[in-house]
């Protein structure tokens, strides 16, 4: 994980990135031929952030983020320990997930989003009053896209830092999505928006940029 990276480290992290798509069949999902899909993604490269400083040590630089194909799809290509991620909500009910309002998603094919923290603050604290830090801290919640980005190229956040709610992602009514570890596996699932988890944080990011 390229915490101290350089620019060079930090281009050749984007090269895993876009391999760990293409093997995981991402062109196939998003009904692209490979060539197509890799010159989405081309421009974002050019578009990586700065190597983190000392006050971001600890945080993820960057993923990327692909916004061809669905949550429910995704979350089955994550894999931790040879354990396939799932999810029991259905497609529909995920679909009512939009980014909330002063959450700006890059338009187009995918983005990157930068400076990423799974949030080891907010460990045991409600997701009503996580937003209201992660604000002051002028930072963005992460929504259900980014966050299954997250564990598609960091699966291992799951069990080396917290398992995560993404408050970016609403649906109007008092449910927060999350990610955690459900007999080994990736979850992605739900819990209600006033209630604390001691194992979840509230996941944000520095930034986000499309190509």
């Amino acid at each position: 994980m390229p915490e101290n990276g350089s620019d060079a480290e930090l281009g050749r992290e984007f090269d895993r990135q876009v391999e760990n798509l293409l093997r995981k069949g991402y062109p196939e999902l998003a009904g692209l031929p490979e060539g197509v899909f890799l010159r989405h993604l081309a421009p974002l490269k050019e578009r990586l952030p700065e190597p983190p400083t000392s006050r971001e040590q600890g945080r993820i630089p960057f993923v990327i983020v692909v916004s061809l194909v669905p949550a429910d799809k995704v979350i089955s290509l994550v894999e931790l320990d040879g354990k396939r991620g799932f999810t029991q909500m259905e497609a529909d009910d995920l679909k009512r997930f939009t980014p909330v309002a002063g959450v700006q998603v890059p338009p187009g094919a995918a983005y990157l989003v930068a400076d990423l923290d799974t949030g080891g603050g907010t460990l045991d604290v409600t997701p009503d009053e996580a937003i209201k830090t992660i604000a002051r801290e002028n930072r963005s919640p992460l929504t259900i896209d980014e966050g299954v980005a997250l564990v598609t190229h960091y699966p291992e956040v799951l069990k080396t830092r917290n398992c995560f709610s993404l408050l970016g992602s609403r649906c109007g009514d008092r449910r927060v999505t999350a990610i955690w570890i459900s007999g080994g596996s990736p979850r992605l699932s739900w819990c209600w928006a006033g209630n604390p988890h001691t194992w979840l944080g509230s996941a944000s990011c520095g930034s986000r940029a499309g190509g």
